[in-house]
């Protein structure tokens, strides 16, 4: 928590919902993801630089393509990723990440295999800052079997599960990551994370965090991410 002042500030939904309105005015979805998913692939590779197999565990929404694009990005870094994608979307652009996903030879599947220590790190693409509980199936069944799971999991922007202000829930199904990546900026649940905690949102551009109130530390070198905690 000590370093996350470098951003002045964690946004509320309503904020973060609006700084993605405002991105979406200049940049396509698209380009968005594809910036989102590279830095999350990158926090991977810093942070789990000896790993090898990963497993990319993506919903249907945003955060969902963000998982995918990492996935590719993994596999691009020497990885061994592979996806599991129980809920697709018709969406143009989604079916568009599928099929990188093939051309990639990444396997995507279903549902979780049956054996997850074959893996070193599991990616949490499920949900995003729009969710809302409960947790609905096959999403139920699948948070159980990562809770459950010895394997380290890195949550995309926000911990599957959690609310995006007030963090994990008193009751009911929540992961508990090793490591956090947000992205444009930390949401506010990230106060209630005590971690490795990373930030992908060099994309961002400084007249959005300049209308928002926010600030970001300065990128190593060409990195995508930086480290807060």
């Amino acid at each position: 928590m000590k370093a996350l002042g470098v951003c002045l500030r964690l946004l509320s939904q309503a904020e973060a919902v609006a700084v993605d309105e405002a991105l979406f005015q200049h940049f396509s979805v698209d380009s968005l993801m594809e910036l989102a998913g590279l830095s999350v692939a990158e926090a991977i590779a810093t942070h789990y630089e000896e790993a090898s197999k990963v497993l990319c565990v993506c919903g249907p929404g945003n955060n969902g393509g963000d998982g995918l694009v990492a996935a590719r990005h993994l596999k691009e870094f020497g990885f061994e990723p592979e996806v599991v994608y129980p809920k697709r979307s018709a969406k143009p652009l989604f079916q568009n990440l599928e099929s990188q996903m093939r051309e990639m030879r990444i396997p995507v599947r279903d549902n979780l295999p049956p054996d997850l220590g074959e893996f070193d790190v599991v990616v949490d693409a499920i949900f995003g800052f729009s969710f809302t509980p409960p947790v609905r199936p096959p999403f139920d069944s699948i948070l159980r079997d990562l809770v459950e799971s010895k394997v380290p999991v890195v949550s995309v922007d926000i911990p599957s599960g959690w609310h995006v202000e007030d963090g994990p829930p008193t009751s009911g199904l929540s992961l508990a990551p090793a490591v956090l990546v947000s992205l444009t900026a930390p949401k506010k649940c990230a106060a209630k994370f005590e971690g490795p905690h990373y930030l992908g949102g060099r994309f961002v551009p400084p007249t959005i965090f300049e209308a928002f109130g926010f600030s970001q530390p300065p990128f190593p070198k060409t990195s995508q991410v930086v480290r807060l905690a």
